[in-house]
């Protein structure tokens, strides 16, 4: 059975840089598959982006061994940042050789190269929900980023 995978992501930073944690939801093939995890010294965004292509990857694996059939990727993320980087910002970045506006290296850059590889090969797409807003997979995914920062804090 082909469908639409819809995958909710997010990411969680205690302090800006700091631990962090990132996660993701899907719900493709009639499952509903999650993970997390964080790193110890990070930033918020590079939590966000971590979450968006550590759920692509994964989904990229289930499809490449046949688990799965897609016929579109619907990305959910209440940062703006992925979702208006990897629709918008990143075809300015590429023809500057990865410079932002104000000449700048493209912070993140080796989140947004990967994100943007596998964003094209499974035809993903990125809408932004609100965040804290009530959307059940999205509070699910804030529960698990945090889980994921939590437990590198140990707190």
């Amino acid at each position: 059975m082909e469908e639409t995978a819809i995958i909710y992501t997010d990411g969680a930073c205690s302090g800006n840089p700091g631990p962090g944690g990132w996660a993701w939801v899907a719900l493709a093939g009639g499952e509903i598959r999650e993970a997390f995890g964080g790193d110890a010294a990070t930033t918020n965004n590079r939590m966000e982006l971590s979450a968006a292509v550590n759920a692509l990857e994964a989904l990229k694996e289930r499809t490449d061994a046949g688990q799965v059939r897609v016929t579109g990727v619907e990305v959910r993320t209440d940062s703006q940042y992925v979702k208006n980087g990897v629709m918008t910002w990143i075809k300015s970045w590429k023809r500057n050789g990865w410079r932002t506006a104000s000449k700048e290296p493209v912070k993140n850059r080796d989140l947004w190269e990967r994100l943007d590889a596998l964003a094209a090969e499974l035809g993903a797409r990125f809408v932004w929900v609100e965040g804290h807003a009530g959307e059940m997979w999205n509070e699910r995914c804030d529960e698990l980023a945090r889980k994921g920062l939590s437990e590198l804090s140990g707190s």
